[in-house]
């Protein structure tokens, strides 16, 4: 499994996660799997992004359409983000 992991500040959360809900990169149509968001426990304005991928290829092009968008968004939604695609090596349930 291939993971696009974002991190990134908000100003509000509630008004980030508007914004994500409303997909306007097509997240399914986009190949993505699932997702998953998560923050600091002591910092409410700071989420970390998951989204899990089948193909490495997939990733790599929601990862350049993100960078075109943050341009926009950028200061507004969010502030300063980073990304990399990851590979998932192991996992184990207990």
């Amino acid at each position: 499994m291939i993971i696009l992991q974002i991190e990134h500040p908000v100003p509000n959360y509630e008004d980030w996660k508007k914004a994500f809900d409303s997909d306007p990169m097509g997240r399914e149509r986009s190949g993505v799997k699932s997702y998953r968001i998560t923050r600091p426990v002591d910092d409410k304005n700071y989420v970390l992004i998951e989204l899990s991928f089948d193909e490495r290829e997939k990733a790599e092009l929601m990862l350049k359409g993100l960078q075109n968008l943050w341009k926009q968004v950028e200061g507004k939604v969010i502030g300063a983000p980073k990304a990399r695609i990851i590979e998932v090596l192991e996992t184990k349930n207990y």
